[in-house]
Order: C-alpha cells, then sequence, then structure tokens
C-alpha cells in the first residue's frame, strides 16, 4: 500500500474543520503497509494553549522517538489535523497484530489526560473513525483505543468504547440521529449567545454562570442594584464574555467566550 494520500479527503467527509499540515503527503517511516484497524489515543499535552498543541510533537517526535507519531490529531474545536500519510509510530508494542504500526491508522486526540471531552470533538473522533472504516472496508469493531491494544496504555480516557463503537456502527448503518431527549433537543435549539447581544438569553447565561459559581462580587460590585441589576442585564458584554471564557477554560472548552452549542448543556447541566 502507497501513502495514503486520500486522508484529507476522507477527513472532509466528517464535515469538520480539516487542517492539511504541511508536507504530510510524504511524511511518514516508510509507506503504510497495510489498514487493518484503528487506535484512539490522548495526546496527554498541555491543559491550555489553544486547540492542538501537541502538534509539533506528533509531528516531530520527542526524544527517543521520532515523529510522526500519529496520522491524524484532533483539536479541542473538533478540527481534524492531517499529519502523516505514511507508518506512524503510535502503537508498539500492540496486542493485537490488527493494531500495529505497520497495520494501523494512529488519532492523537488533544487532551491532557483528565479534561472533559468538548462535544465537538467528540463528535468529530466518532465521525472520522466512522469514514475510516468506510474507506478501508473495516467494521467498528477494528475502532481500539489505545488501552486496549496496549497494556501499558491509559488513553484515551473516560471514553467508554463501547458506546463510541455503537455510535461509529450508527454512522456506517447511516442511524446517524438516535431519539434526542427532551432536554438535548431545547439546548440543540437555543440560538448562539456572543459579544454585542442585547436580549433575554442574555439573562438565561448570566443566571446560569451564577448558579454555577462562576460570577466573583467583582463582576457587580459597581452595578447599579448590584447583583440583582448584574442578573437582569440583558447586554452581553466584555465582561461578561470574560466569565464565560474562565467557564469555558474550568470545563475543558474552547475559549472562545461564546455560548453554543458546546457550552449550553455545561451551563444547564444537561
Amino acid at each position: 500500500m502507497p501513502f495514503l494520500t486520500q486522508l484529507a479527503d476522507v477527513a472532509r467527509r466528517t464535515g469538520s474543520p480539516v487542517t492539511e499540515v504541511a508536507g504530510w503527503k510524504t511524511r511518514g517511516h516508510g509507506p503504510q503497509p497495510e489498514v487493518q484497524g484503528i487506535v484512539c489515543h490522548h495526546t496527554a499535552g498541555p491543559a491550555g494553549g489553544g486547540d492542538y498543541p501537541s502538534l509539533a510533537v506528533v509531528r516531530d517526535g520527542r526524544p527517543g522517538l521520532d515523529g510522526p507519531l500519529s496520522h491524524f490529531g484532533l483539536g479541542r474545536s473538533g478540527t481534524i489535523y492531517v499529519i502523516a500519510a505514511g507508518r506512524c509510530w503510535h502503537n508498539a508494542p500492540s496486542t493485537s497484530p490488527r493494531h500495529d504500526n505497520s497495520s494501523s491508522i494512529g488519532i492523537e486526540a488533544e487532551n491532557d489526560g483528565s479534561q472533559p471531552w468538548p462535544e465537538a470533538q467528540t463528535e468529530a473522533y466518532i465521525r472520522l473513525c466512522a469514514e475510516l472504516c468506510r474507506e478501508f472496508g473495516l467494521p467498528a469493531s477494528r475502532v481500539k483505543a489505545h488501552r486496549e491494544v496496549n497494556t501499558s496504555k491509559p488513553d484515551p480516557h473516560s471514553i467508554d468504547m463501547n458506546d463510541f463503537r455503537a455510535a461509529v456502527e450508527a454512522i456506517l448503518e447511516g442511524d446517524e440521529e438516535p431519539e434526542l431527549s427532551w432536554t438535548e433537543k431545547i439546548v440543540r435549539n437555543l440560538p448562539v449567545v456572543r459579544l454585542g447581544d442585547d436580549n433575554y438569553d442574555v439573562k438565561t447565561v448570566r443566571g446560569c454562570l451564577f448558579a454555577r459559581g462562576h460570577v466573583p462580587p467583582a463582576a457587580y460590585a459597581n452595578v447599579p442594584q448590584g447583583l440583582q441589576g448584574w442578573l437582569e442585564s440583558t447586554q452581553c458584554d466584555s465582561g461578561l464574555v470574560e466569565l464565560v471564557r474562565g467557564f469555558q477554560r474550568a470545563k475543558g472548552i474552547g475559549e472562545d467566550g461564546v455560548v453554543g452549542p458546546e457550552t449550553w448543556p455545561s451551563l444547564l447541566r444537561v
């Protein structure tokens, strides 16, 4: 099998944003001999530093292990980074002959090993695995956690792989929209709240932030009527945006200060 130069096209079929890392089509420890499985990892990289701070390590390697270390990177925002088309050093020793470096594709998702998984990142992870299964004619059962095929590894943390594979299988079978609970339906239909908005949804954000303990007294110290005046305000100003950023940081969500589909569930605790 040659270098897998179709990987960017496969990634785009997920509908997620795709970044082609310069030189990816010829990057690898030689061609990829075959694709019999998919291995899911987390980077164990830094807690902060943007969407995919582990890119340089995954691309170039670390002391004692040359890069590339994985074919794909997966950012916190759900952006897919196409890093290498050839063989990568992502799983050795492997307990499965279908999931070693010569027979599998690796995906390194940005997470320090303890952070919550943002919804956009999880959805992109599942869809990428599904599209790779389609491309290489694999069943969902060939999608494995690193810890399932290498007994010395813990990643990806806290992901139930049986549920993960069931979600991949649902996409492969065309059943992509499971029945949503009433709360999930509400969240999906909530509007995006961003800087400059002036409406009652802003009041909802303020109330949720206060209920979650993310409004320090300094935030309303100089506001007419104090806390009550702050809670009643329908203006999304820079102060509110900074509080949203702090909440997102605490929850491991992309820190853009915008309340949308990724942030509403944590605010409402759906």
